[in-house]
């Protein structure tokens, strides 16, 4: 079963006094006590964003663990990553993310997990990444659509909610055939996909939703999605 539960925004880094977003993450797993590895590559592997991880997770029922490339913990990438149960990948700088994963080929390596059905899961970088397209800030102060791995089809834009210029930049890169149809996620909400089809969504604030955005003759559609409040 191969499952991916991505975030437009929130969880520890976002909220760490609400971590429902995280706890559910964890379920998905079905064990007591699961592995869950970090990987910050988004933000330059920053310190302050690893021990924020720490902080929220060793409060969790969870073995805490992360993926450095800047200190990598080991030179078997890959015996590291499949010994886990979850993979949650940091916010930061998509294009860069994807850079070193191609270099250190982790790229293939977390598609061996994902397909192997170890849960592939993060916020803002560490959702966009998972998707054929998505929008993104790396390249400077504009948001410009960027590639993915494409393991989910279609593209995504985090903060929906969260950054003023993300509806209004998602919809106009839609509309003009810059990126394919696809979910716009407010901070706080989580879409949860098994085997590329969305089983669930959730959200950790009250009002957060997920909207299907796309092209109807000729015409953008937003659509809102049922979305769970796991308040």
């Amino acid at each position: 079963m191969r499952q991916i539960i991505a975030l437009g925004g929130g969880g520890f880094s976002m909220e760490p006094d609400n971590l429902v977003l995280d706890q559910y993450i964890l379920k998905q797993s079905n064990k007591e006590n699961p592995k869950i590895c970090f990987i910050p590559t988004a933000s330059g592997d920053s310190e302050g964003y690893i021990t924020r991880f720490y902080e929220s997770f060793n409060t969790l029922p969870c073995e805490a663990s992360h993926l450095s490339l800047f200190k990598p913990p080991t030179k078997d990438l890959e015996g590291f990553i499949l010994e886990k149960d979850i993979l949650y990948v940091g916010g930061g700088n998509t294009k860069n993310l994807l850079a070193l994963w191609k270099e250190w080929g982790l790229d293939e390596i977390i598609k061996k997990a994902w397909e192997q059905g170890i849960i592939l899961s993060g916020l803002s970088a560490g959702s966009i990444c998972w998707y054929e397209e998505g929008v993104t800030d790396s390249f400077g102060d504009e948001l410009e659509p960027i590639q993915g791995l494409g393991f989910i089809e279609g593209s995504h834009c985090p903060h929906y909610d969260g950054e003023e210029d993300r509806r209004p930049s998602y919809q106009q890169f839609i509309a003009t055939n810059q990126l394919k149809q696809g979910i716009a996620a407010d901070d706080g909400v989580g879409i949860h996909y098994v085997n590329e089809k969305i089983v669930k969504i959730i959200s950790s604030r009250p009002n957060a939703k997920a909207y299907q955005v796309s092209i109807s003759n000729g015409i953008l559609v937003e659509e809102q999605l049922d979305t769970n409040y796991l308040g």
